[in-house]
């Protein structure tokens, strides 16, 4: 491992905090390189569960220094308690940094959002309303200047900037939603207590990573989301807007793309999502319910019930090509234990034509009838087993269907939520 991406192979929820961690034990630096409190990492160590949000995963290793690179939105608020619960737990951060130019989410993005889902009402895409979406467009906007990370520093510039941005909000939450605007000093007193003490995180995060580049260091990229959820990519305009897919880990941290060595596609073993947005694979009866009771399918930032469906071969393929996937890490096997036979979709069909490769057109993909092929189960637990050779061969057998159907080869194989059920392949 000299510079590797993690990223989701399907809509989110994959269990790339999990492999994140697991790396970041041999890793020098941990780097999110977009999102922001939208994404719900998990990660368990000795039964203790960690929800992280903004932080990187690899926090829990303290000699891995773990970065918030530009390419993120951060709320101080939700970073605030997020460094303070873990400090309560016991673990430090104090090998925590956020880059200078990382966009900050405001009250007043929150307040956008919200009132923006409210009117869409039926036609709504399902956003978490944590304000993601209004700080990437001010980012693209530009002016009025948005505030970003450093600027939480320094009183007098964050209030001066929150004036120029309010004299824009207020105008959309009056005139657009009829509701009473926000007033500078009521934005100002939400942010500047949290932005006293998150502050002191903040860092030049362009030269923390090429120096690290420079200096050979070992690097995890950590993505958020997943790759049909990527602005460009995705099932748009049910999307999230930012760049999940590995290369965005060069547009949010200013790498270029032959710094990256490797890419670790996280997959699960079956298919989930949440929100609105097409599904191909999914079971709305008792099958899909018992995915989501066996792999606790609730999100981790919003607690909604993720829908649930079969594994989606042409989504994993699809999501090997996009990233250039090297290799997939294949998560929550364990959920299929009891099942005696499992589906696997293999191909779409539309229109009479088979399809190998996710159409890019929304509409299309709403006409696709998956096809699939039944492979046998194996019918008893697996989480206590350590070894690729353990696993029963009807287990073996599923996991190298993924590796067919994707066209790369499976490198971990996770098996439950703690580190120790982890199987390091190869």
């Amino acid at each position: 491992m000299a510079c590797t991406v993690v990223v989701g192979g399907q809509w989110g929820d994959e269990g790339k905090g999990k492999i994140t961690d697991i790396l970041a034990e041999q890793a020098d630096l941990v780097v999110r390189y977009q999102g922001g409190s939208n994404a719900g990492h998990t990660v368990v160590v000795g039964g203790e569960e960690f929800k992280l949000h903004l932080i990187p995963s690899g926090i829990l290793h303290p000699d891995c220094t773990c970065l918030m690179a530009g390419g993120t939105v951060i709320d101080p608020l939700v970073l605030r308690d997020e460094i303070e619960g873990l400090k309560a737990r016991g673990v430090s951060c104090d090998n925590l940094r956020v880059s200078y130019t990382a966009h900050v989410v405001m009250p007043y993005h929150k307040r956008i959002e919200e009132l923006a889902e409210q009117a869409r009402g039926r036609g709504g895409i399902g956003t978490t309303l944590r304000g993601i979406g209004p700080a990437y467009t001010d980012k693209a906007a530009r002016m009025p200047r948005p505030v970003r990370f450093r600027d939480l520093t320094d009183a007098h510039r964050l209030r001066e900037l929150i004036t120029g941005q309010l004299e824009h909000k207020n105008i959309i939450i009056e005139h657009q939603y009829g509701q009473p605007p926000l007033t500078v000093d009521e934005v100002f007193q939400q942010v500047w207590p949290a932005a006293q003490e998150v502050s002191s995180y903040a860092t030049d995060g362009h030269r923390l990573v090429q120096d690290s580049l420079r200096a050979r260091k070992r690097i995890v990229f950590e993505g958020a989301q997943g790759t049909f959820l990527d602005l460009d990519c995705g099932t748009y305009p049910f999307v999230t807007s930012s760049h999940p897919v590995a290369g965005g880990a060069c547009l949010g941290t200013g790498i270029g793309p032959t710094a990256i060595d490797e890419v670790i596609m996280v997959t699960k073993a079956y298919t989930t999502r949440v929100g609105a947005g097409v599904l191909p694979t999914e079971d709305e009866g008792d099958a899909g319910q018992l995915l989501r009771d066996h792999g606790h399918e609730y999100g981790t930032t919003t607690g909604r019930p993720r829908r649930c469906g079969w594994l989606d071969g042409v989504v994993a393929r699809t999501a090997a090509m996009l990233n250039g996937a090297t290799s997939i890490a294949v998560t929550k096997l364990d959920v299929l234990d009891s099942l005696a036979t499992i589906p696997v979709c293999v191909g779409y069909e539309i229109d009479g034509v088979m399809l190998d490769i996710v159409p890019s057109w929304p509409e299309d993909l709403e006409k696709v009838k998956p096809v699939y092929e039944e492979l046998a189960g194996w019918q008893q637990p697996l989480g206590d087993m350590r070894k690729w050779d353990q696993l029963p061969s009807q287990a073996q057998a599923y996991v190298e269907r993924i590796a067919e159907l994707a066209g790369v080869p499976v490198s971990i194989v996770s098996v439950g939520q703690g580190r120790e059920q982890t199987m390091l392949l190869g």
